[in-house]
Formats: C-alpha cells, structure tokens, sequence
C-alpha cells in the first residue's frame, strides 16, 4: 500500500508539470483528493486493515493529501497571476496611443450652399434677413401687388391654412423684404434664404418645399446696371467660373420692369433660365411706405436647390430630403 502511494505522488507530480491552465488543475483536484479521487480510495480502504496498518498508511495518505492540496494551491496561484498579467497586457490602454476617432457628421449640400451664398452676398455688403414661414395673405401677396384673382392664389399652388386670418404657407421669401422694408429706411441691401412651399406635383425637379434666396438693394440711384454686376459677380464665385449672363424680358407683379435671367459658362453654346428679377414696383415701396419717388430699388429671386443641382451636377430634387447617408456622405 505504501508502494501504492509512492507511485500516486509521482503520477500527480507527472500530471501537475502539464497543468497550463486552472481547469487542468481543478481536474487534476477531482482526480486525486476529489469525493471519488484516487487517494480518497485509499483512505476509505483502511476500514479493512489492521490497527497498525491503518496507522502507518492512515498517516502517510493524509501528509500526501496535504502534499497534493500544497502543491495544487501553489500553481494555482502562479497561474493567476500569469493569467492576471496576460489580462492586463491585453486589456490595457495606452495613452500615449492616437485615440480612435468617432466618425464625424456632414453638412447638408443645401446648408454647404446656403453658407457660401450668404458669404458671397455678404462680401458685396449685403445682410442677412428671415422672416416666418407661416404668411399672412397680405404679406405673401397684397403687399407684393399680387391681385386676388392672381393664378398664384388657386389652391392648387398655395398651402392655405384653416384660420379666420388666412394664413398660409409662404409660397416665397418676398414677404421677408416686404417686412423688412417696413421696419428700416433705405438705403440698404439684404437677401432673404428660407424654406418655401408649393401645392405642385413632385418630380425630378419639382418639390412641394424648397430653399429659395431672395435679394433686395434699395437706395436713390439703384439701377439695372447694378443688379447686372451684382448677379454676375455672385455667380462667377459660386461657381468658380467665367460666366456670362443675360436678360429676358419677362413679367412678376411686384417687379417693374421685370426679367428673367440666364446664365452660362463663357465658351458654352446653352443658356440656363437661373433666376427671375427686376426693379421693384413702386407700388411695392409705398405698401413698405417708401417714397417711390426718392427711392428706387432691384429685386431677384433664385432657388438654392436648383443652384446645388447645378453646383454638384445632382439629377434629382428629391434626392435632398431621402436622407440617404451614402449621397450625403459626398458633401464634406
């Protein structure tokens, strides 16, 4: 039985130089001092020796159990603290390294757009004014010399909104320079970006909303001549581009005269119809309660989406509002 022992203690030295890991050591914990381990076999057999036997095996089973409980604790340790040392080496972080940078958002091509047109008018001493997108019917029409029986009042062009002050929404952003004329003396120059909206069919290029830029100079000697400069200027810089621009005569209720405008790169055969203008009324001034006889002024209107169609040679309209990350992804 001593002999049998011997060769237990060398079979579990044999077995722990292997243990690479804490599950291999808890086996090897089963195997040998377990419930039905190979020296709990001994132990339980020493009922059927003699009183001298069981003293003598008795005694050297139990200091090889406590050999073997030894020894399992001690690798058990280094392991955890090899296993501990790896999880610091994996998990650590350094922070000298370069940080992963979160992926950044876009900006839209309309607000990219509307930025740059606002800087360009800007260097030519133009502000910026706003108004509200809910109208009134003698903001968005009486005062722009828009008679009620006007196409532009049919139903099917204008959201009316269902109130005692017939409200709409605006179908344009010259209710923001009626006013704006209002509450300032000339001499002065602003545009007026914003959202409108059209009761229309969507297309390709047809939307029921859509950005629009409207820009009004008044002073005492204001002439076409001005707008021509103005507008060309402001092209070429958008467009980064030698342009060419003409005017056809053309009618708006609240211009006088009225034209529109085409534009095209120089060298190019086609002309692009871009926005509509003229002078501004003097009915118009005296609604605004500007003296037509002291000051005059130009009026032009454009829309933004049309321009970054043109700018970025994007197909369609209705592209802008899909919210498609991979086409806004391309603006940056």
């Amino acid at each position: 039985m001593i002999h049998d022992l011997g060769a237990l203690k060398r079979n579990f030295q044999e077995s722990i130089k292997k243990a690479r890991d804490i599950a291999a050591l808890l086996r090897l914990e089963t195997e040998y001092v377990g419930r039905r381990g190979k020296l709990t076999g001994v132990l339980r057999s020493l009922k059927d020796k003699n009183e001298e036997e069981r003293r003598v095996i008795g005694k050297a089973a139990n200091e090889l159990k406590k050999y073997f409980k030894e020894s399992l604790d001690a690798v058990m340790r280094e392991l955890n603290i090899s296993s501990l040392g790896d999880s610091l080496h994996r998990d650590r972080i350094d922070v000298t390294a370069p940080g992963i940078a979160p992926e950044r958002g876009v900006l839209h091509p309309l607000t990219l757009i509307t930025r740059q047109i606002i800087d360009i008018f800007g260097t030519m001493g133009f502000a910026v004014a706003e108004g509200p997108e809910v109208e009134t019917e003698w903001y968005n029409f009486d005062a722009l010399n828009i008679p009620a029986d006007h196409p532009a009042r049919e139903m099917w062009d204008t959201f009316w909104l269902r109130s005692n002050q017939r409200l709409l929404m605006r179908t344009h952003t010259s209710p923001v320079q009626i006013r704006f004329m209002q509450s300032h003396q000339p001499p002065f120059k602003i545009i007026s970006p914003g959202k409108v909206f059209r009761y229309e069919a969507t297309d390709a290029s047809h939307d029921i909303q859509f950005w629009q830029v409207e820009g009004l100079a008044v002073g005492k000697e204001v002439s076409i001549a001005n707008f021509k400069s103005t507008i060309e200027t402001f092209f070429e810089q958008l467009f980064h581009a030698d342009v060419e621009i003409r005017l056809r005569p053309s009618y708006f209720p609240f211009t006088e005269p009225s034209f529109e405008v085409d534009m095209r790169m120089r060298g190019d055969q086609a002309w692009m119809e871009i926005a509509g203008a003229g002078m501004v009324h003097p009915e118009v001034l005296r609604n605004c309660g500007i003296n037509p006889h002291e000051w005059q002024g130009f009026a032009f209107g454009m829309g933004i989406d049309r321009l970054a169609m043109l700018k970025y040679k994007i197909p369609d309209i209705r592209l802008f509002r899909e919210n498609d990350l991979r086409f806004l992804k391309q603006f940056r």
